[in-house]
């Protein structure tokens, strides 16, 4: 007969990478969520500063949290409306993310 001695502290090894891979993804896709709410705010934030005649970049920026404001870029559309696009933070404080997430908000007033 085979001794089963064990067998559940290998087991448990052999689960808690994936348990903790499982975490770490579903943690960053929290936060790429939570920085395209935070984007489509500063969008109409920006559109309202603009819709009044205020600096819409200077809006859209303080709409966002210190960490976010550094990648952000915020474009006026032609047509009128603000186009606003940050970088999404990685998990790691130090690692950089490639992905970036877009708003765009527009209060109907068209330019000309």
């Amino acid at each position: 007969m085979v001794s089963e001695r064990g067998q559940a502290s290998v087991e448990l090894v052999a689960a808690v990478p994936l348990v903790l891979a499982i975490g770490a993804i579903a943690w960053q896709l929290a936060l790429a969520g939570h920085t395209a709410w935070l984007t489509a705010h500063s969008a109409r934030s920006a559109a309202r500063a603009d819709a009044v005649g205020a600096d819409p970049r200077d809006a859209a920026r303080s709409a966002l949290p210190a960490g976010l404001r550094r990648g952000a870029r915020v474009q006026r559309l032609r047509g009128g409306g603000v186009r606003v696009r940050v970088q999404v933070p990685a998990l790691l404080y130090r690692w950089r993310s490639p992905a970036m997430v877009g708003a765009t908000a527009s209060l109907g007033r068209t330019r000309r």
